[in-house]
């Protein structure tokens, strides 16, 4: 697990829950502070009327996100379409920027289908190091990718906006460690485990009810 270090005081689990809100985790069985972690300020949504947002906050270079995967990959084979799924590479410092703009390449040339369980197994197994454009470019041209054509895309403008919408979101979410799930822009579960998505699907299930 990858942990970020806050230079701020983190937003904490506030005041006492409200009744319907207390009654609705006496009804699933969650527990606030321990299963999750309610936001205090909404964090922004990119859904439509009766979607639900799921962000899965990770890096490659994490080992439990890699664990995870497999757990998060078959869970959003089962989800109805209404449950937006969406991964968001974190950068909880400058050395993760390399992945990140790696993540968000092979989602821009259509490769992230086949090569992003790879891109996990190339750090975690073949003991790659993404940590440069010249790194993460060599690994890629080993896939088949044309190096020149995922270098400028590396670098592109679109990218770069991505990158900077991803730390925006984990900011909002105050993502503290990887991987961890961010439900509806109102609440963040930390993940690692099969724990993890019983408590999403419940979380969904309250979002959706209300």
């Amino acid at each position: 697990m990858q942990r970020r270090h806050f230079h701020a005081t983190l937003l904490g689990l506030g005041a006492a829950a409200t009744l319907p809100a207390a009654f609705a985790q006496a009804q699933d069985g969650l527990r606030e502070g321990t299963d999750y972690r309610r936001l205090n300020k909404p964090a922004p949504v990119d859904t439509g009327p009766g979607q639900v947002e799921v962000l899965e906050f990770f890096a490659y270079s994490c080992i439990h996100c890699f664990r995870f995967e497999p757990l998060m990959t078959a869970w959003m084979r089962k989800l109805p379409k209404e449950i937006v799924v969406r991964r968001v590479p974190v950068g909880f410092n400058a050395a993760f920027e390399p992945m990140q703009r790696l993540y968000f390449t092979l989602e821009a040339m259509g490769r992230l289908g086949d090569l992003h369980e790879k891109a996990f197994k190339a750090v975690h197994e073949e003991r790659e190091r993404f940590n440069s454009l010249d790194a993460v470019a060599a690994w890629a041209a080993k896939q088949g990718l044309d190096r020149q054509a995922f270098t400028q895309t590396y670098q592109s403008f679109g990218v770069s906006g991505k990158v900077k919408r991803a730390l925006q979101l984990q900011d909002a979410y105050e993502v503290e460690a990887t991987p961890s799930l961010g439900i509806a822009g109102r609440f963040i579960v930390p993940g690692q485990a099969a724990r993890t998505l019983v408590v999403a699907d419940a979380l969904i299930a309250r979002v959706r009810q209300a």
